[in-house]
């Protein structure tokens, strides 16, 4: 499993030129699911992800989690994050786990996240999606 996490101050998810969700300040969360993921691999990204010091304290220091701040967490499914770009130019995703397989643990990931009490949204599992983003810092993080 592979996560890029990036602290923003908004994003929203569009899909055919209409919005499907948005959240405010927290973090999005993009999310690559690998051949053989499974609950080890849900259970130690969710809590990296709500747990991460990442956004200021009244000193400006990164000593807050997004549950520290209340914050709200998008997640977008990301298969190309599995890309292997070793040989030749066209990346090779036999690393990444079956739509069929991966679209279930998706959704279990963004669950596990709801189960904090924060509000989470996601988008849509396997279709094309327009990210928008305000990267706050920029502060970006893959796990």
């Amino acid at each position: 499993m592979k996560a890029v996490v990036q602290r923003v101050s908004s994003c929203r998810v569009t899909i055919d030129g209409e919005l499907h969700s948005e959240i405010g300040a927290g973090l999005l969360v993009l999310l690559g699911i690998a051949k053989g993921d499974g609950e080890p691999e849900i259970s130690y990204t969710a809590d990296k992800v709500l747990n991460l010091r990442i956004f200021p304290d009244d000193e400006g220091r990164m000593n807050l989690s997004v549950a520290d701040i209340s914050g709200e967490i998008m997640v977008v499914s990301q298969f190309t994050l599995l890309g292997d770009t070793r040989k030749g130019r066209r990346p090779s995703f036999v690393d990444a786990e079956d739509p069929g397989r991966a679209e279930p643990l998706y959704e279990e990931f963004a669950a596990r996240l709801a189960a904090s009490g924060l509000e989470v949204k996601t988008g849509v599992f396997g279709a094309m999606m327009t990210v928008s983003i305000e990267n706050e810092g920029p502060v970006t993080l893959i796990l």
